[in-house]
This record gives structure tokens, sequence and C-alpha cells, in this order.
């Protein structure tokens, strides 16, 4: 299984259980804030405003909320002031890892960073020295029991979809950043939902590892994402289905 793909459905199931204690609302304000910030508060001018506050109603973020949050963006309310930093590194196995971020002090969130790579067995690194595996695009991951191959692809494609791919029991939808709100929408009209949307980087190519390692990584995955300050954290690891398998059964 692609490590992206995996990852993401990993996060979709803690996402369930941070919204239940708020944590997660307070990321998602932040996205949305900073999305404002930099392309204004009209979500169909701005792509990553419209993603973030997608995300913030797949887990039933209140339209207050939303709406402030927007607000503090645009500079109508205070709040917004928030440093996005993408913090670069290797992980375990030797995985390039991003970690995209948002602080209100960056001079604390830097060495907390470095420590939870640290504490894994990676180590993060300068500015530039992973990102170039990776690029932005939309990422649609759909349960392959409750949709029609053919039909996925007729409207994913014509939205303006550019690969669609089988991975294990889901299907997975990618599209250039630019047609993320039309194949999102494309999707609705037809009655097709995503079990995870979203806009992320994705790995060009991908590393292969064994049990041990897959072990550490998504345990320095699941240390990062639950960092306060940690927006989206991506990575180019594959976890064969096998070596998945056997990680589950332990």
């Amino acid at each position: 299984m692609a490590g992206h793909s995996h990852w993401a459905g990993i996060k979709h199931k803690k996402a369930l259980i941070d919204a239940k204690r708020g944590k997660l609302w307070s990321k998602l304000s932040k996205a949305i804030i900073v999305a404002a910030k930099t392309g204004g508060g009209d979500l169909d001018m701005n792509i990553r405003l419209r993603a973030a506050v997608d995300a913030a109603k797949a887990v039933s973020m209140p339209k207050d909320n939303i709406a402030r949050a927007i607000k503090k963006g645009t500079g109508e309310l205070d709040g917004g002031n928030l440093d996005e930093i993408m913090y670069e590194g290797y992980g375990p196995g030797g995985v390039a890892v991003m970690c995209e971020v948002l602080t209100d002090n960056r001079n604390r969130t830097a060495p907390e960073i470095r420590k939870l790579f640290e504490m894994a067995g990676g180590k993060l690194g300068a500015t530039g020295c992973v990102g170039w595996m990776f690029e932005k695009k939309g990422l649609f991951i759909l349960s392959a029991d409750k949709v029609d191959e053919d039909r996925l692809m007729e409207v994913s494609l014509e939205a303006g979809a550019e690969d669609i791919r089988r991975s294990g029991e889901k299907f997975e939808v990618f599209c250039p950043p630019d047609a993320y709100h039309a194949v999102g929408k494309a999707l609705a009209d037809a009655g097709i939902e995503p079990e995870v949307s979203e806009l992320s980087l994705q790995p060009i190519n991908t590393v292969a590892l064994d049990a041990d390692s897959a072990r550490k990584v998504l345990k320095l995955m699941e240390a990062l994402d639950d960092h306060d300050d940690v927006q989206n954290v991506s990575s180019n690891f594959n976890i064969p289905e096998d070596v998945m398998a056997a990680i589950e059964s332990t």
C-alpha cells in the first residue's frame, strides 16, 4: 500500500477521535486563518481556503467557528498572526518527511519538532533537503465497494482529475491543485462521497519499508501529527501489503 494513502487513512480515523476532544478544530482553524490570510476570504477564488473549509466541515466544525477563522485571516478580527513553516527531514529507513506547521512562536516549535524526529531515530534537515521529492496534488480516497469504477473514472476525469488508482480496497483520485474544487464538486454532484479529500504533498517516488522501519515511521508520523502546531505530515514511504498485515496483526 502506498505510504501517503495509508497515512491518509490513518489521519482520517484519528480525525474522528481528535474532533471529539476538540483538538482537530484548533488545527483546522489555523489552516483556515492562513488560507484566508494568503488568498482572501472568497471560497470560489481561493482553492486552499476551499480545501481547509471542506476539511473542517467533514469533521462537523461549527459554521460560526469557520466564519470566525476566515475573518481572522482577512483581518476583520484579531488573532490571525501565524507563521507558516515547512520543516523537512529524514525518518527511520531513510524516508523523506515534510512537516507543514502553523505557529505563533517558531522559537518554541522548532526545537520541539527537532526532538520528535530525533526520538524516532530520524533527523531534521535543512530547508529544501527533501522538498524536491514531493509535488502538490489534490487527493480523494474512496472505498472501492461503495463506488463503481467506471462511473468514478467518468466523473473524475471529466472534472479535471489526472490519475485514478486502485490501492487495496480503496480508489485514489489525484488532480492538479487548481482542479481540486471542480473534482470535489463533480463527485458530490454525482452522489460520490470520498472518505478523504485534501490538498497534500505527494511523493514522486517511494521507499519500501520492512516491518521494523514501518513501525518506527508510523510512530514518527503520528507523533508529528499530534503536535498542536503541525497541520500536515507527508512522507515517501511505502508499506508492502504483507508487511502491513504483519504490523496490524501484532
